[in-house]
């Protein structure tokens, strides 16, 4: 099994153990149990690259690969839905200011490449069953989805589960959000400005891999898978 994880999804890897281990000395050395919720939100921001990797072991899109890829375009807003987490830090005695500043800021980080990760191997497997330009449309109407879902989820209190136990309430605000968008400029808003701003990261980051490919010799190249 870890000879199937990228070097990339290693030092994912690192960066999620760095941050648990924050949490585990805070709580040992200062009792202070308030940022635990980082690991309930690093599971959920998992899942969604749980599913993208299984893609890399099916060929063709059939009704199996569009239900994984239902279910991490579901779970996939859970991921850098942590960098909005940057909301929950300020102060709190006896834990020093710096030290809260590393946790919040690292899962931030880890957020942000658990969503770049599933997206990378999404973008890949649909590059193999599809026409470039449809490829680079879903990619890019999955930037705006996932600020829609980062935005219901932080300011609306809804969460993936919501889609199996409470889907009447999530598909009526859906409903007003889609069929009234002027009554709702605020919820658009902040989806097309968070999707820009992860879009951003997200094709730097590609231009970081294409320049490191091309590279003498492809020093430096990583692989997704």
């Amino acid at each position: 099994m870890l000879k199937r994880i990228s070097p990339l999804e290693k030092m994912l890897g690192i960066a999620i153990a760095f941050t648990m281990t924050l949490l585990v000395v805070r709580v040992l050395r200062y009792h202070e149990y308030f940022y635990l919720f980082y690991i309930w939100n690093t599971f959920l921001g998992v899942l969604p690259l749980i599913f993208s990797r299984k893609l890399a072991k099916l060929s063709g899109i059939n009704l199996r690969t569009i239900g994984i890829l239902t279910c991490w375009l579901v779970f996939f807003p859970n991921a850098p839905y942590m960098i909005t987490d940057l909301f929950h830090f300020h102060e709190r005695p006896p834990v020093p200011q710096w030290f809260d500043l590393l946790i919040v800021s690292s899962a931030a980080w880890n957020g942000l490449l658990l969503g770049i990760i599933s997206l990378m191997q999404v973008e890949q497997f649909l590059f193999r069953h599809l026409k470039g330009p449809w490829v680079k449309v879903i990619v890019a109407v999955s930037f705006i989805l996932c600020g829609y879902g980062v935005y219901i989820g932080r300011f609306l209190r809804f969460n993936s589960w919501d889609a199996l136990t409470n889907p009447e309430a999530l598909l009526f605000t859906m409903a007003g959000h889609l069929f009234k968008p002027y009554d709702h400029l605020g919820t658009w808003a902040f989806s097309i400005g968070f999707g820009g701003m992860f879009g951003i990261i997200y094709y730097t980051l590609q231009q970081l891999h294409h320049h490191k490919k091309s590279a003498p010799q492809n020093e430096g190249r990583f692989f997704i898978y």
